[in-house]
């Protein structure tokens, strides 16, 4: 695998991030009814950095989840014969409310496809919108971002690492070029 490009550092992952907070706040008109749920991993940790970036716009901290998709995966089976499933940490009601699902890649659409799935089963939102560092194109499934930090037209041949400091010791985006 050989690094080809570094598409976001730090500075800019923090402004992308900051952006679509606001773009989530002006289309919710507020906080009103807002939760936010990440994906895990990374896009556990982007939706409690985006809560951080809501805080210092609104100074009022919205609700957080953490979402495990593993078992709802259609490719589970190609996966691990023994795949690792974490816990879903959504402490509060999602009934009637804004959910924005937050993940840090958008590729092909089948995770997405997976944590709607497992949102459902958990209630009925008023809405669900998805909100993603990078949509690198591609999609397999009729998906859609909401909001996006970034879009990177990329080949199949190419990978896109999102690497943040809770996970990797350093926040930036780079482009795999796969050998």
């Amino acid at each position: 695998m050989l690094e080809k490009a570094k598409i976001l550092d730090k500075d800019a992952l923090n402004r992308s991030l900051m952006r679509v907070a606001h773009e989530i706040l002006e289309k919710n008109k507020g906080t009103q009814d807002l939760c936010l749920i990440g994906i895990r991993n990374r896009g556990a940790y982007l939706a409690k950095r985006l809560a951080d970036c809501i805080e210092k716009i609104e100074t009022v901290r919205i609700p957080v989840g953490i979402l495990d998709i593993t078992l709802y995966r259609d490719d589970l089976t190609l996966v691990a014969a023994h795949p690792l499933v974490h816990k879903t940490e959504i402490t509060f009601d999602i009934a009637d409310k804004n959910l924005i699902l937050v993940d840090d890649v958008l590729y092909t659409g089948r995770t997405v496809r997976s944590a709607l799935d497992a949102l459902i089963d958990l209630g009925r939102p008023r809405s669900i919108q998805l909100a993603v560092l990078v949509d690198r194109g591609h999609r397999e499934l009729p998906v859609r971002a909401d909001y996006v930090g970034k879009n990177i037209p990329t080949s199949k041949e190419e990978t896109v690492e999102v690497r943040l400091e809770e996970t990797d010791g350093k926040d930036e985006v780079v482009i795999i070029q796969k050998e």
